[in-house]
């Protein structure tokens, strides 16, 4: 049986190699390997512009949405708060579209972090843009530092991961409002939303932690088994 072909979000950076410094596709190479893991065939997916999405859409069998930095609130009809780093808007534009395509197609889909607020913009939800001022601290933009996720035991990711785990997700921004279709699944202690889902989806899963990270790969097995 061929391995699930599955795309990966990826982004525009400079890279030097040699002599030259040279605008490059980048990607994370936690991303590719734990969807080989997972047995699937991992593709990266440059952020070109909106208009390639339905071509790879039919052409893949799952998509991640990785993540990265902020998105822009403009995307959300947010006002830029100065302390997020600057947005990449390419990069917004193409992955927005691409979550709506992925949706309109039924393939399976695992957004990380960042692809999480992605998911759930991209289905007209909102984010809160500087969590620490709405809470009062950083404890969730703190680097390293671990906490409890408690996890709705009959969503498709408590299946996966069971209802309580424990990940080192550092943020600050994180969901305001759902977006259509779209249900919290999983949250930290201060009921900041950890997790969503797509209702009637195959497989349409966000987590605000990096489950590509470490030895754990229970999250993408899940998606690699719908994506087949």
């Amino acid at each position: 049986m061929s391995r699930p072909l599955i795309g990966i979000s990826a982004y525009f950076e400079a890279a030097r190699w040699g002599d030259w410094v040279r605008e490059a596709v980048l990607s994370p190479t936690s991303y590719t390997k734990a969807v080989l893991r997972a047995g699937g065939a991992p593709v990266l997916l440059p952020p070109l512009g909106p208009q390639a999405v339905e071509d790879y859409v039919r052409g893949l069998n799952g998509v991640v949405l990785a993540g990265g930095v902020e998105l822009a609130a403009a995307a959300y009809n947010g006002e830029q708060d100065a302390r997020v780093p600057e947005p990449q808007l390419l990069r917004d534009r193409f992955e927005l579209a691409l979550a709506r395509a992925a949706v309109r197609a039924d393939i399976p889909i695992l957004a990380v972090s960042r692809g999480m607020h992605v998911l759930n913009v991209a289905q007209g939800g909102t984010l809160i843009p500087w969590l620490p001022e709405v809470l009062g601290n950083d404890r969730h933009g703190e680097p390293g530092a671990t906490h409890v996720i408690q996890v709705s035991v009959s969503s498709k990711l408590g299946k996966a991961v069971g209802d309580r785990i424990e990940v080192v997700a550092p943020h600050r921004q994180s969901v305001r409002r759902l977006g259509g279709g779209l249900l919290a699944v999983a949250w930290a202690e201060d009921q900041i939303v950890e997790g969503v889902e797509l209702q009637g989806h195959r497989f349409g899963v966000g987590v605000q932690w990096h489950p590509e990270r470490g030895a754990d790969n229970r999250l993408f097995d899940a998606f690699m088994e719908a994506a087949r």
